[in-house]
């Protein structure tokens, strides 16, 4: 399917990648709908973009993840792309002690466990529409991780797992599953991360991913040319320079 006069719907869509995403997706021609955590900052991407439609959801919280899908269906019965992009990032020492496991199990709700349930929800629908497409966001890390962040790159390599997965059991259907995996991109998903030399300026990346979801023929994974290093590094034996780079 092409990305053009769709229903999508974007997870995060406040913030980063996810705003980014929709901004570019609505100049395209599509209508947009994004979820934020955050009432003021969702609120500032709605101020500036009128005609998007959001809606605060947490996705750590049970009762509003499991309200939410119903409710966008409710609203919006002509969605058919599902973006699932909402996520976090934090550091992680598995040498003290105790060590402690709140990081963990936060990322994991929120990674893996959220998009995991939103799709249940929603691929019902999205399999009634003529055309329809679920879109998951793993990471470069998810092929060669960052040691400080073990569980972060687990949920993502679980994410890229998963969604090949998905993409087997949706092939006979009207559902469309394509996944994009980000590398090191100027966002603020870490603090500072925006500032980093080596992060790929955002505007770029964004421009990139939605020249690849703009072709006629949409790849299954929507690779910039940059996070090659990291997809494609085990493949071409690169695997422990490739670590090395991004641990040190």
């Amino acid at each position: 399917m092409t990305f053009t006069n769709r229903t999508i719907l974007i997870t995060g869509g406040n913030s980063g990648i996810g705003q980014a995403l929709a901004e570019g997706l609505q100049a395209l021609g599509n209508r947009v709908i994004i979820t934020g955590r955050k009432q003021d900052s969702l609120q500032t991407v709605l101020d500036r973009n009128p005609e998007m439609t959001g809606y605060v959801l947490d996705v750590m919280d049970d009762i509003a993840l499991s309200a939410f899908p119903d409710g966008v269906l409710a609203a919006h019965p002509d969605l058919d792309t599902v973006i699932l992009n909402a996520g976090i990032m934090e550091a992680e020492d598995y040498t003290t002690d105790p060590v402690e496991l709140d990081t963990a199990e936060r990322t994991i709700a929120t990674n893996l466990v959220a998009p995991i349930r939103l799709a249940a929800a929603l691929l019902p629908h999205l399999q009634s529409r003529p055309e329809a497409a679920l879109i998951t966001v793993s990471s470069g890390l998810a092929f060669v991780p960052k040691a400080s962040n073990p569980v972060y790159s687990a949920t993502k390599a679980a994410i890229h797992s998963w969604t090949q997965a998905l993409r087997h059991q949706l092939r006979g259907t009207k559902v469309a599953v394509h996944e994009i995996a980000p590398p090191l991109v100027a966002t603020e998903l870490t603090p500072g991360q925006s500032k980093v030399a080596a992060a790929m300026p955002l505007r770029d990346f964004t421009d990139e991913v939605l020249d690849i979801m703009s072709r006629d023929d949409v790849p299954d994974e929507i690779l910039v040319s940059r996070v090659g290093f990291q997809r494609n590094a085990e493949a071409e034996g690169r695997y422990g320079a490739a670590f090395v780079a991004i641990n040190g």
